[in-house]
């Protein structure tokens, strides 16, 4: 049965993380958004790893402009001054 919960009520959890923690780790909030909004706002990706619905990620991207994917670690952090200007990607 699917949830009441919409991609933007996710999202908004992920903004107030992102907003107390400084750091949104990939695979920590995946399983924190499958626990408490349901399986149909994850999956797995095509390389194995966890993953968060594309919708979830578009409102994510709404709400929080000066946040900054880390590949690297695959996670989110706060824009800092020494990042690519108007870039969301960083190595």
């Amino acid at each position: 049965m699917p949830s009441s919960h919409t991609p933007k009520d996710v999202a908004e959890f992920m903004a107030r993380r992102l907003s107390e923690q400084k750091e949104l780790v990939q695979e920590d909030i995946v399983f924190d958004i499958e626990r408490q909004f349901g399986k149909e706002f994850v999956y797995e990706n095509e390389n194995g790893n966890s993953a968060i619905d594309k919708k979830v990620l578009a409102e994510f991207r709404k709400l929080t402009p000066d946040a900054v994917w880390e590949r690297g670690t695959r996670s989110w952090r706060p824009r800092e001054k020494f990042d690519t200007p108007g870039s969301r990607d960083q190595e």
